[in-house]
C-alpha cells in the first residue's frame, strides 16, 4: 500500500470519527490522542447527544485480510485537565454540626478541605434527604424530578412519583459516556421502595441503572450500620457474617479504596467520579466504642449551653456575620435546668454517641481522601464536601430513645428505667438510638427549626467546603454567595470542560437548573453577587422563596417533633414570614408586617416557580400518602405461597401481618435426626416476628449468663476448700457448690449432644423489643412431612390492638395466648422477610442468626384479613409516621 493511500485512509477515518463525535460542532472542538484507527487512540465527544452514534468505519474492508486495513474506534475520553471528582455528603448534620462551621464535634477531614480550598456558608438542601439526593445527582429542582418528597410517601403526580425519568440524566450518567469511571458508595434513598427486588427488576433507578457503573451500599433511608440491608450493584451482601465488630462505616471506606487502587491498577489515566454518602449522621446513631469514648462528659452543659457555644465558636471563625442573631429557643422544647439528674445523664450520652457516630464518620471520610493523595491524584481532584443532606433530625422524640422503632410506632416516653437498662449499650448493636429533639435544635445554631421543615434555614441550611487544588488560590477563604444543592451538577460539568447533553438514550432532555459555582473559585470574585438569583424551597407544606436578598417563607403549624399529632391547617391558610437576610442572616427578624407589598411580591414569585418546577398539588397529609397504591407486584395480595429457601424479600413486597387477621401455613419435611431453624421471620431485634422450629436448650445453658454462674460456683467452691478454715460444715458447703457446677457443665452438655428441646415448633413475636411473646409446642416434630399453622385473630378495629393466637401442629392445637398489643405501624425498615433463615439480627434471643432451617421447606402459605385500621384510624396514623420517618 503506497503512502499517499495510508493517508487517505487516515483522512478517511479521521472525517468517521469528527462527523459522529462532533454532532453540530466543528472538528477541531475535539481532543484526539494517538493515531485514529489505533488501538491508543482517544478522543472526546461533543457531547450534545448521549451517547455519541457509532463512528463509521475508517479502515479498508478487501476479500483478504492482507489486502484489508484495521481500524478501531477511539476511545472517549474527557476533555484535557478535567479533574477527578470526589463528591461527599453526610447524613443529617445541621449548619452547627461540624468544627469546620463552628462546631463542637471535631470534623478534621472536612477541616482539611476546607483549609485546602473555600468554605460555602449560605447553601441549601431540600431539607429531606431523597429530595436532596434527587436534585444533587441531577442538576434539577427535586420536584422537577419526581421528588418532592421522600420515595416511601410518593403519589402519582410528576412531581412526587419517586421516579427519576429518562429525560433527567444524572451527573454519573453524562460522566460515565464522556469517558469518566463513575461509582456510588453508602445511602441511596433514589430507588423507589417498589422496585428493590433483586430479580424482579427493573433496575434503570438502582444506581447502576443512571449512570454508575459500580454501586456499593444501601437502599433505604438509613440502615443498621452493624448489620445493613447492604448492595453490591444489584446484589445483596452480609460482610459482617463471620467478622465481630464489622461497622458499615468502616466497610465503605474500605470498598471505597479497594474500588479506587483496582481502578488505578487497570486503568491508571482514568478520571473518576466517586459519589460517596455514608449513613452518618441519620439514626440509627451506631459509632464503634472506641469513639464514643472520646466524647465522654463533653455534653454535660446541656442544650443552652452548647447553642451558646456553637454560636461564639462561628463568630470567632466568620462563617456567621458579625451581626448575625441568635434565633430564641422555642417554648415548647425544655429546657436543661427542667430535667432531673438522670434525665441529664441520659440526654449527655445520647449526644456523646451522636457526636461520636459524625467524629467516626469523618473519620473514615478522611481515609478515603487521604487514599486519592497516596495515589498521588489529589492535585488534580475536586473534592466537593456536603455537611448534611438537611438539618438535624428531630425524630428522635422529646426524651430520645434506644429503639427509634418505638417512636416509629408512637410510643414518644420509652420508661426512663428501661432507658437507663441501655446506657452502657447505646450506640452498639443491642440499640438502634436517636437522641432528644432539644440536641437537634442546638446543633442546627444560629438558625431555627431543623430537619423536615423547608422553610427556614434550620432545615436547610449546610456547611459546604470545596476544593481544587491550583484552580482555587483563595485557599481557606470563606464564599457567602447563596446557592443551591442543584448547582453542583452544573459546577462539576464546567470544571470538567463537558456540557450537558441535549439527548440521552434518545430522550431529550429537561435543561439543568442549576448554575454553575465554578465562578466563586476565582479570589477577584470573593464578593461578587450570587449566579443564583432565585431558590424556592417546599416540602410538605412547609415552603419559601427566596429572591436577591430576600426569602418569604410559611410558620410551620405544627412542629415535626409533635410528630404529625398537631393540627394542620389547609396549605393555603399557612401564616407567612418575611426576612431580609442580606442583613438577618439567621431569620430573626420577621418584616412580614411591616412590608406587607414585598411579601405580596415574594408569594407571587413563589406560585410562579411552584408552576414552574412540578410543586402542584401542595400536600401536607404527610403518611397518608405512604398508605396509598403504588406500582408494586404485591399491591393488593392477600395470599401468597412460597417454597424453598428464600431471604431477603424486601419488606415492601412482603406480606403485611400489621393490624390484622392472618394465618401463616408451613408444610415442611423434616430428615432423619430432627431439624431446627428459622421458617419465616421478618424483621429483627428491634420488632419483628419468626416461626421456627426450636434449637436444643443447650443455646441457655452455654449462654454467657450461665457459664459466669457455672465460672463463679466452681470459684467460689475451690476457695472454700483451699483457704478456708477446717471445718465439717465449711467442706461440705465447698464440695456441694463444686457439685452443682460439674453438674450444670454435665446437664450442658447432655443436652447439646441430644438436642434436648430441639424441633419443637415455635412462633415468637417481638413487640419493639420491649416484650417477646412466645408461641412454643411441648413435643418435637420427628422424621417426615409435617404442617404447623400460625392462626391470629386480631382484637380490632384500631391500631395497635392485641389479639388470640393458635399454634397448630398436623391439626393439633399446641399453644394459645392472647396478647395485649401489637406493632401497629412500622415493623421493619429493612430487615427482610426471609424463608428458611434470618439474614440480620435475631427476632428472639434462642437463636443466633442465621440459624438456617435444617428440613425441607414444601410451601409456605400467608393468608391475610382486611386491615381492621379505620379510614381515620389509618389517616392518624400515615399523618403520624409522616413527622418520624424518612
Amino acid at each position: 500500500m503506497d503512502v499517499g493511500m495510508g493517508v487517505r485512509k487516515l483522512a478517511l477515518g479521521a472525517f468517521a470519527v469528527s462527523s459522529c463525535f462532533a454532532i453540530d460542532g466543528a472538528a477541531s472542538a475535539q481532543q484526539v490522542t494517538g493515531t485514529l484507527g489505533q488501538a491508543d487512540a482517544t478522543t472526546t465527544i461533543d457531547g450534545k447527544q448521549i451517547p455519541p452514534p457509532p463512528p463509521k468505519f475508517g479502515g479498508v474492508i478487501k476479500e483478504s485480510a492482507k489486502d484489508s486495513t484495521p481500524w478501531w474506534p477511539p476511545r472517549v475520553v474527557p476533555p484535557k485537565g478535567a479533574p477527578n471528582v470526589l463528591l461527599i455528603m453526610t447524613d443529617d448534620q445541621g449548619y452547627g454540626v461540624p468544627s469546620t462551621f463552628g462546631g463542637v464535634i471535631p470534623t478534621p477531614s472536612l477541616d482539611r478541605v476546607a483549609q485546602a480550598g473555600l468554605r460555602f456558608i449560605q447553601f441549601h438542601s431540600t431539607a429531606l434527604s431523597s429530595p436532596t439526593r434527587a436534585a444533587l445527582i441531577t442538576g434539577r429542582n427535586h420536584h422537577s424530578v419526581g421528588f418532592g418528597v421522600i420515595g416511601e410517601l410518593s403519589t402519582g403526580y410528576p412531581g412526587y412519583d419517586s421516579v427519576i425519568g429518562p429525560e433527567s440524566a444524572t451527573v454519573g450518567e453524562i460522566l460515565k459516556e464522556n469517558g469518566y469511571a463513575t461509582s456510588w458508595f453508602g445511602k441511596n434513598h433514589n430507588t423507589p421502595g417498589f422496585q428493590y427486588s433483586t430479580t424482579a427488576g427493573p433496575f434503570d433507578q438502582w444506581p447502576i441503572g443512571m449512570g454508575f457503573q459500580y454501586f456499593y451500599g444501601f437502599l433505604g433511608g438509613e440502615t443498621d450500620q452493624w448489620t445493613p440491608y447492604l448492595f453490591r450493584n444489584t446484589e445483596m451482601v452480609t460482610p459482617w457474617v463471620g467478622h465481630p465488630g464489622y461497622n458499615l462505616t468502616t466497610d465503605l471506606a474500605d470498598d471505597a479504596i479497594r474500588y479506587l487502587r483496582d481502578l488505578n491498577a487497570a486503568a491508571p489515566n482514568k478520571p473518576f467520579f466517586l459519589y460517596y454518602v455514608p449513613g452518618g449522621s441519620h439514626s440509627p446513631h451506631q459509632p464503634t466504642e472506641e469513639w464514643i469514648e472520646k466524647f465522654k462528659g463533653k455534653f454535660d452543659m446541656g442544650w443552652e449551653k452548647l447553642r451558646d457555644q456553637i454560636y461564639e465558636n462561628q463568630k470567632r471563625l466568620g462563617v456567621i456575620p458579625a451581626n448575625a442573631q441568635l434565633t430564641p429557643w422555642p417554648d415548647d422544647l425544655p429546657k436543661w435546668d427542667s430535667l432531673s439528674a438522670v434525665q441529664k445523664k441520659l440526654a449527655a450520652h445520647q449526644a456523646e454517641v451522636y457526636a461520636a457516630y459524625t467524629a467516626y464518620t469523618d473519620f473514615e471520610i478522611g481515609r478515603v481522601i487521604q487514599e486519592v493523595q497516596n495515589m498521588g491524584k489529589l492535585d488534580n481532584t475536586l473534592i466537593i464536601f456536603i455537611s448534611g443532606d438537611n438539618g438535624t433530625s428531630p425524630e428522635g422524640s422529646l426524651s430520645g430513645t434506644y429503639n427509634q422503632y418505638t417512636a416509629y410506632n408512637g410510643i414518644m416516653d420509652v420508661p426512663e428505667a428501661l432507658q437507663m437498662a441501655h446506657y452502657a449499650q447505646w450506640g452498639s448493636d443491642k440499640t438502634y438510638p436517636h437522641m432528644a429533639v432539644p440536641w437537634a435544635w442546638a446543633f442546627d445554631t444560629p438558625f431555627k427549626w431543623t430537619k423536615q421543615v423547608a422553610s427556614h434555614f434550620g432545615g436547610t441550611r449546610q456547611g459546604m467546603a470545596i476544593s481544587w487544588p491550583g484552580h482555587i488560590k483563595d485557599v481557606g477563604g470563606i464564599r457567602t454567595q447563596f446557592h443551591h444543592i442543584i448547582d453542583i451538577v452544573p459546577t462539576i460539568l464546567e470544571a470538567a470542560g463537558i456540557q450537558a447533553p441535549e439527548m440521552v438514550n434518545g430522550i431529550k432532555q429537561k435543561p439543568i437548573e442549576g448554575v454553575s459555582m465554578l465562578y466563586t473559585f476565582d479570589s477577584a470574585n470573593a464578593n461578587a453577587p450570587s449566579k443564583r438569583e432565585t431558590q424556592y424551597f417546599e416540602m410538605v407544606g412547609n415552603r419559601a422563596i427566596y429572591h436577591d436578598g430576600w426569602i418569604a417563607c410559611t410558620h410551620p403549624p405544627s412542629p415535626p417533633w409533635l410528630m404529625g399529632t398537631g393540627k394542620f391547617p389547609p396549605t393555603n391558610e399557612y401564616r407567612w414570614e418575611l426576612y431580609n437576610i442580606a442583613e438577618d442572616f439567621s431569620e430573626n427578624n420577621d418584616l412580614a408586617a411591616s412590608n406587607p407589598a414585598k411579601l405580596k411580591e415574594m408569594q407571587a414569585l413563589f406560585e410562579q416557580e411552584a408552576k414552574k418546577y412540578q410543586v402542584y398539588p401542595l400536600d401536607n397529609s404527610g403518611f397518608v400518602r405512604m398508605l396509598g397504591p403504588k406500582p408494586s407486584a404485591t399491591a393488593g395480595v392477600t395470599d401468597f405461597t412460597y417454597a424453598g429457601v428464600n431471604p431477603g424479600i424486601p419488606v415492601g413486597n412482603a406480606p403485611s401481618i400489621l393490624d390484622k387477621d392472618y394465618t401463616i401455613t408451613a408444610n415442611i419435611t423434616i430428615p432423619s435426626g430432627g431439624a431446627e431453624g428459622v421458617i419465616a421471620t421478618l424483621g429483627g431485634r428491634f420488632g419483628g416476628y419468626a416461626l421456627m422450629l426450636s434449637p436444643s436448650v443447650s443455646w441457655l445453658l452455654s449462654s454467657k449468663p450461665v457459664k459466669y454462674i457455672e465460672l463463679g460456683l466452681l470459684v467460689l467452691g475451690l476457695l472454700v476448700l483451699l483457704i478456708g478454715t477446717a471445718g465439717r460444715w465449711r467442706k461440705r458447703f465447698g464440695y456441694a457448690v463444686l457439685l452443682m457446677a460439674a453438674l450444670g457443665l454435665v446437664v450442658s452438655f447432655t443436652t447439646d449432644i441430644f438436642h434436648i428441646g430441639r424441633g419443637r415448633p415455635v412462633f415468637v413475636y417481638n413487640f419493639l423489643d420491649l416484650e417477646r411473646f412466645r408461641w412454643m409446642g411441648l413435643s418435637s416434630l420427628g422424621e417426615g412431612k409435617h404442617t404447623i399453622v400460625f392462626d391470629f385473630k386480631y382484637d380490632g378495629p384500631g391500631p395497635a390492638k392485641g389479639g388470640t393466637g393458635v399454634l397448630l401442629a398436623d391439626g393439633k392445637e399446641v399453644d394459645r395466648k392472647t396478647i395485649p398489643h401489637t406493632i401497629p405501624l412500622l415493623m421493619s425498615i429493612d430487615e427482610t422477610f426471609d424463608i428458611g433463615l434470618d439474614t440480620r439480627s435475631p427476632v428472639d434471643f434462642s437463636y443466633d442468626v442465621p440459624f438456617a432451617f435444617t428440613g425441607t421447606i414444601d410451601k409456605l402459605n400467608y393468608k391475610l384479613g382486611p386491615s381492621q385500621m379505620t379510614a381515620e384510624d389509618q389517616k392518624k396514623a400515615a399523618d403520624y409516621l409522616a413527622r418520624v420517618t424518612d
